[in-house]
């Protein structure tokens, strides 16, 4: 059953680990779809398993589409491709609303918005949290920055892709919103880990210490959902970049310094998140960091120390 004449065309820019998921979700909703990723093979190829069109570039998307969702890793990346060669801003019709989603900085995001409003092209920054898994099933948590009538209007499609929709202010402010978020769940993560460093080196099971912590006060997010499926079984692959948190981290320094707010604890928080970086290189997914944990401590979970 078409849904053409009831939906608005939507175009979806960055086809990555999260991007695919969420746009199958859109397109099952049954919106018709347009995709663009900057490696044109993947673009071809995701267009084809949802049934989308398959953009050229940025600039061919946005001449057919009402609403561009971007997914992609940064905010310079995300002004590249609005105003850059065959850019998406340029090609927009007024009225238009660009819905971003990728982890961004909130005075980039900003900065694009009152260019973007210069053409009468409204811009809502909506930033996710819940990773692949739950990109996967729709059920992301979603952040929502930007005027009311506009969040209104994109409404019903982020609905596809988030269980969870929370309006948190103006543009911007979802995209400060997420860094935070994302500096407490690194955080948790980081003294979860020393204490399974701790107790395992006095001789508990890292598993009982797990099942002890989600039963008690010291429950977390990395407790619950990471520590025995990616720490433990040695798997490391969660789905979200170490390189990503490192970067989120720095924006939510960046806002701390923005609002003149000291924050000794998360500058080093980020310090430690930066060190895994380096020592560990590219390419790691994020709960490698526990590696590196074991590293500066000279033993792995459920090892004895070296």
């Amino acid at each position: 059953m078409s849904h053409e004449n009831d939906f608005p065309r939507v175009g979806f820019i960055g086809l990555g680990a999260m991007g695919v998921p969420m746009a199958r979700r859109v397109a099952e909703a049954g919106y018709p779809l347009m995709v663009f990723d900057a490696d044109s093979a993947r673009t071809a190829q995701v267009a084809a398993s949802l049934s989308a069109e398959a953009a050229q570039n940025a600039g061919e998307l946005g001449k057919t589409c009402q609403i561009v969702v971007t997914m992609l890793p940064t905010s310079d990346v995300v002004s590249d491709v609005l105003f850059g060669d065959n850019g998406l801003a340029a090609a927009l019709a007024r009225g238009s609303i660009v819905v971003d989603m990728t982890s961004g900085s909130p005075s980039k995001t900003q900065e694009i918005a009152k260019k973007l409003e210069q053409s009468s092209i409204a811009l809502c920054d909506a930033p996710v949290s819940g990773g692949v898994p739950r990109a996967k099933t729709g059920e992301l948590a979603i952040m929502l920055g930007g005027d009311a009538a506009t969040i209104e209007r994109i409404r019903p499609l982020v609905s596809c892709m988030g269980t969870s929709l929370t309006v948190v202010g103006g543009v911007g402010s979802a995209h400060a919103m997420k860094a935070l978020n994302n500096l407490v769940s690194a955080g948790g993560f980081l003294i979860g880990m020393e204490a399974l460093l701790i107790g395992s080196r006095f001789g508990l099971s890292p598993e009982t210490m797990v099942d002890v912590l989600n039963a008690s006060t010291g429950m977390n997010n990395s407790t619950q959902k990471k520590f025995k499926q990616f720490v433990l079984s040695r798997k490391f692959d969660a789905g979200f970049g170490l390189d990503l948190m490192v970067k989120d981290l720095g924006i939510a320094l960046e806002v701390a310094s923005q609002t003149d707010t000291t924050t000794p604890l998360s500058s080093l928080c980020l310090e430690l998140w930066s060190a895994a970086k380096k020592t560990l290189g590219p390419g790691q997914d994020h709960t490698s960091v526990a590696r590196f944990q074991e590293l500066i401590a000279g033993s792995e979970l459920g090892q004895e120390p070296r």
